[in-house]
């Protein structure tokens, strides 16, 4: 009776092992998928930090074009961290702010400064 207890106990045992494995293989697949959501649902995406400078100097720029970007504050949640990861991945830079517009990699701060300059922000938003 005690080997068949014990294998009972291993069998349980070994279906949460495998269950947490899942679910921490699911957790990790969905920072990319929140990314690649984000970039791609959204007209024009910040991933930012809410202390960041340039992170505000970069919304107020979209705020005089009367833009209205969906903003990711990463030091404002659990998963910031992976997600900068993701981004380096992605465009080979950690820094914030990471500017997306239509689904396009733009830059950071001075990056989008001088697409506003140039007039080529306003033609990837459709407003020249």
């Amino acid at each position: 009776m005690k080997a068949r207890h014990h294998s009972g106990v291993l069998v349980v045992l070994l279906g949460v092992l495998v269950a947490n494995a899942l679910g921490q293989t699911l957790a990790s697949n969905s920072v990319p998928a929140f990314v690649q959501n984000t970039i791609y649902s959204n007209k024009i995406a910040i991933f930012s930090k809410s202390y960041c400078p340039y992170c505000l100097r970069a919304k107020r720029i979209f705020s005089e074009l009367h833009e209205e970007p969906f903003v990711v504050e990463l030091d404002l949640r659990d998963d910031g961290t992976q997600i900068q990861n993701v981004l380096l991945d992605l465009v080979g830079r950690s820094t914030v702010p990471q500017i997306f517009v239509n689904g396009k990699h733009i830059g950071g701060s001075d990056d989008l400064r001088k697409a506003v300059l140039s007039g080529q922000l306003q033609k990837q938003l459709g407003t020249s």
